[in-house]
């Protein structure tokens, strides 16, 4: 199980101010209560060393006529004191309010005493009757042992004291710390919150195409800070960002208006064209087969771009936001009309409609959405071959009307899936004429979808492809 740490940048560094001062704090408890503790036993030493095994040396002429008593004269309470000779302790005993009181010690503890060093340096036992002990031994003048020692209940008493004190005073230190520490760094990141927010709104902007206003530069550009140069470097991108979307839109403008304006100026001579060639063929005279057959053709391919030129046109007034009539439109009617105008255009196909039981009324351009559902029904019949199926399905929702026209055709290709709805894309990219499209009858489709506030889209399969448009209601 992998240990918790925070994800987030304000997480981890509270946590990181937080275990560095616990480990402070940790590195103070140790080393005060280390030396304290070699501060006391050397106290204690002292002690001992100044008592010089008085009160030991006396044990030895306890109870005879000479001497009734030990000498327990400047001994602190609970002084041990024992007398050790050839290696065995022969008298021990403990300062009980001024007097001695005799020892029974256990073999454990005579073999304790009896073995501590005489090196005049204090050296703590555990005997089994007192508890913890400092004791010291030094040289009798009577060739024996004499070991004096004072209990470290005092000790440990203090000791323990302290660690408790240092653990309620570091815990609130630590509690006030990382309080502290969870305000203090939410108000210095709060200019990486800016920069955070700043990405937010740019990255939400419709970037793909039109006019785009980009937000304000960014405030927090101090050089010093880190803050700051992240903010400078940010400023700096959607400067160049600005500029580059600045460009493309000047861009697409001249385009469009030059595909307008081309094709305003092209309408009249592609109609003065097709009304000569008519003209010509109407003639009673005899003409030739040749001749007969090039102004068919004349004819043909003037219609052709004549099409071709209002769907420019169309395109170009769409792009400029020209607003659309806005009026109630009877869905079904629309439907139903565009399935007979391509039951006619198409009879090898086999056109079905799915339509409620009560009319769907929408508010929008009749023309128009009726020209989108029937590119929509001239490309599933110009790309499935004879004998398909095309449907139509017509649904609502509280919302907003949805039209599905699906096909059992062959489907569109994986490649060219993400750019149907673009202009001039066509499935036969050597750009035959055999079926005569212009590649912009599904960009008409989504440019006139999107005037009207809804969307379009497309997902296809062999032996299935569906096209969605939807429409506030």
């Amino acid at each position: 199980m992998k240990r918790p740490w925070p994800r987030t940048l304000r997480g981890q560094l509270t946590a990181g101010l937080v275990g560095l001062l616990a480990l402070a704090c940790l590195a103070v408890g140790i080393t005060t209560v280390v030396a304290l503790h070699a501060f006391l036993m050397g106290r204690l030493d002292e002690q001992l060393t100044a008592s010089g095994g008085r009160f030991a040396a006396s044990l030895e002429h306890r109870g005879t006529p000479e001497e009734d008593s030990s000498d327990t004269r400047g001994q602190a309470e609970s002084t041990l004191g024992a007398r050790i000779v050839n290696g065995s302790v022969t008298e021990a005993a403990v300062v009980d309010d001024a007097t001695d009181h005799p020892l029974d010690l256990t073999a454990d503890d005579r073999h304790a005493l009896a073995a501590v060093p005489v090196d005049g340096r204090g050296h703590t036992l555990e005997l089994s009757e007192l508890g913890s002990y400092r004791v010291i031994a030094v040289s009798g003048e009577d060739s024996d042992t004499l070991v004096t020692g004072l209990p470290l209940h005092a000790v440990e008493e203090t000791l323990e004291r302290l660690m408790a004190v240092e653990t309620v005073v570091f815990t609130a230190a630590l509690v006030a710390t990382g309080v502290a520490g969870v305000l203090w760094v939410r108000i210095s990141l709060r200019p990486l919150q800016r920069v955070t927010a700043q990405a937010a709104r740019v990255a939400a902007l419709p970037l793909a195409s039109g006019e785009v206003a980009m937000p304000g530069p960014l405030p927090d550009t101090d050089p010093r800070t880190e803050v700051g140069q992240v903010g400078t470097a940010l400023n700096h991108m959607l400067g160049h960002v600005e500029h580059a979307l600045t460009q493309r839109h000047a861009s697409e403008e001249r385009l469009r208006h030059f595909a307008a304006d081309a094709s305003h100026e092209l309408r009249t001579p592609v109609a003065n064209i097709r009304g000569h060639a008519e003209l010509a063929l109407r003639n009673r005279a005899p003409v030739p087969d040749e001749v007969r057959h090039a102004l068919q053709r004349i004819d043909a391919e003037s219609q052709r771009m004549s099409r071709l030129v209002d769907d420019l046109l169309l395109l170009a007034r769409l792009d400029a936001g020209r607003p659309l009539e806005r009026e109630p439109v009877d869905l079904t009617r629309l439907i139903l009309d565009s399935a007979d105008d391509a039951r006619a255009a198409g009879p090898d196909h086999r056109f079905l409609l799915d339509l409620p039981e009560e009319p769907v009324t929408v508010v929008g351009d009749s023309h128009r959405l009726q020209q989108a559902i029937g590119n929509l029904l001239a490309n599933a019949r110009t790309h499935t071959p004879p004998g398909s199926e095309v449907t139509v399905t017509l649904s609502t929702l509280p919302t907003h009307a949805s039209v599905t026209v699906s096909d059992n055709g062959p489907g569109i290709p994986e490649e060219l899936l993400g750019e149907v709805f673009g202009r001039f894309v066509r499935g036969d990219h050597a750009r035959s004429r055999t079926t005569g499209s212009t590649g912009l009858g599904l960009a008409i489709v989504h440019a006139v979808v999107t005037a009207h506030g809804g969307t379009i889209s497309v997902t296809s399969s062999p032996g299935s492809t569906s096209f969605r448009l939807t429409l506030p209601c």
